[in-house]
């Protein structure tokens, strides 16, 4: 973009490259939390590696929040921020590391709601944390396994009312009910392995809220958990769609897209780049300055007149008073 603007070549990709593998984010002081409760979105993103015979590797993170804050049609997650594991360590000892360095998070005190499809590396949280967090099995990926299996099935509307209306035990009756009709193999195998894997844990497809409130939280303001997909989508754009990874880009890659995510500083080669508050919706759509406007037509008149053969020829000519004249748009 930089050299179709400016009509010259500005920096290299590998001068891109250095550049980012040079940068250092810098730790921000802990969040101080509101309440009791942290919510948690968990999966993982699989990248290929740039080495021949090397298998690519999966990308597990989390994205943490203190809950919604909703500004008429628009909501935001309070305070979120994005874990992503890099070490040898289990998961959870590393995210609960994270925890205690991002946020004054204890253990003792605090209570996690964790949302993840049922990879054994997501709900091993159960045993980790046990009684200090509630897992939630994502909803999206169940209701979209429903889709697969029943799509042209006559149970499927009541299947997914009952999964929507957190009726467990009729979901889980529906499902059992439904093996043997589905009228194909493969979906016969896939029925049977999303019956096994949730009654390993049927509380999971429960309205988490319930179970706070048991515990005596109030969950006035708490909303269903499900905003994984989005986060992981955001990610995928970037790091998938036929990239492929050296480990050691690949890590720094993601480090300076949290670290910008999630408004933290980082050290380049020039200095410190400091990042602003996020904009509003107004902020957004406003005009901008107008110094910077008249900055950027300058820049692109320039690039236009020395790389546009016409423009640099004697005036009067029909063709170059008609792009002069479309210059400024």
């Amino acid at each position: 973009a930089l050299e179709k603007l400016l009509g010259y070549p500005v920096i290299s990709h590998e001068g891109i490259r250095q550049q980012l593998l040079n940068t250092e984010i810098v730790s921000a002081e802990p969040i101080v939390l509101e309440q009791h409760v942290l919510f948690v979105e968990v999966d993982g993103l699989y990248t290929k590696s740039q080495e021949k015979k090397r298998k690519g590797r999966e990308i597990k993170m989390a994205g943490v929040h203190q809950g919604w804050e909703v500004n008429g049609k628009r909501t935001k997650l309070v305070e979120k921020r994005h874990f992503i594991h890099e070490g040898t360590r289990p998961f959870w000892e590393d995210f609960e590391q994270f925890l205690m360095e991002t946020y004054e998070y204890d253990p003792t005190k605090h209570h996690l709601v964790i949302n993840g499809d049922g990879a054994n590396w997501i709900t091993a949280c159960r045993d980790y944390f046990q009684h200090n967090a509630t897992f939630v099995i994502d909803r999206f990926h169940i209701a979209r396994e429903v889709q697969r299996i029943f799509r042209n099935h006559p149970r499927y509307r009541a299947i997914r009312k009952k999964l929507a209306a957190y009726d467990v035990e009729g979901f889980m009756i529906e499902l059992n009910s439904a093996v043997g009709t589905v009228g194909h193999e493969k979906k016969e195998e896939r029925l049977e392995k999303l019956i096994d894997q949730l009654s390993q844990y049927p509380e999971a497809l429960d309205d988490y809220r319930k179970k706070l409130n048991k515990k005596g939280i109030d969950t006035k303001n708490f909303r269903p958990m499900g905003s994984a997909e989005g986060m992981m989508s955001v990610f995928a754009k970037r790091l998938k769609h036929g990239r492929s990874w050296s480990e050691k880009g690949l890590d720094k890659f993601i480090d300076v897209m949290v670290a910008f995510k999630d408004k933290l500083e980082i050290k380049t080669l020039q200095g410190q780049l400091k990042q602003g508050l996020e904009r509003t919706e107004s902020k957004k759509n406003s005009q901008p300055p107008k110094y910077f406007v008249e900055k950027l037509k300058a820049s692109a008149a320039e690039a236009t007149r020395n790389n546009m053969a016409y423009l640099q020829q004697a005036l009067g000519k029909p063709v170059v008073e008609a792009l002069k004249g479309l210059r400024g748009i």
